[in-house]
């Protein structure tokens, strides 16, 4: 999986008023845990904007003042008004230890049945993967070569070498159904027959 590095200073004060001048300043508080303690500290703005407008998941290189630590975003917390980032969650990894997170689906390929003016209809953009942090895969592929209309790909049909998916074995990622010209001409083809 792709990694990002981003740096990070330490807080002082770890109370509202704190990070309140932090995001005055363009910096965005965090914390990260997992580890054996947590660490407070506040990095820029600017830095998680590649990290977290993305539809990808990348591993994170943090140095906060010298100190090396390899995390995921757990969580971020966005301002509901602005959709400003205002406060972000890192999970430190442990490369014995199995993480769970949300990985992207790419689907590939053409259907048959968007050929034939069926409608793809894609109800998953993101499974919950856990893994080691070496096999955690960077996407999902789905492939819809075999998708004809009224079919659809379940998650029972995903297998990964090393890592699990969490999703509910019955979720529909993707279907292509009958749109509407296609429902028309079939009944004018229908009624076509019946004269």
């Amino acid at each position: 999986m792709k990694s990002i590095a981003i740096s990070g200073s330490l807080r002082e004060n770890v109370g509202k008023r704190g990070a309140k001048e932090l995001r005055y300043e363009g910096k965005v508080p965090a914390v990260l845990y997992g580890g054996e303690k947590q660490h407070h500290f506040a990095v820029s703005a600017a830095d998680l904007k590649s990290v977290i407008y993305t539809p990808d998941v990348h591993f994170i290189d943090l140095d906060i003042e010298g100190k090396k630590f390899n995390a995921i975003v757990q969580e971020t917390q966005f301002h509901p008004l602005t959709d400003q980032v205002i406060h972000v969650d890192f999970l430190e990894l442990d490369d014995k230890k199995e993480v769970s997170t949300y990985i992207p689906i790419e689907l590939t390929g053409t259907s048959p049945g968007v050929k034939m003016g069926g409608k793809l209809v894609q109800k998953l953009r993101k499974l919950r993967v856990k893994a080691l942090p070496k096999d955690m895969p960077q996407t999902i592929e789905v492939s819809l070569e075999s998708l004809v209309v009224g079919k659809s790909v379940r998650v029972e049909a995903i297998s990964l070498e090393n890592a699990k998916v969490l999703n509910n074995a019955d979720d529909t990622i993707v279907s292509v159904v009958m749109s509407r010209a296609l429902k028309q001409a079939e009944q004018e083809a229908a009624k076509a027959v019946k004269k």
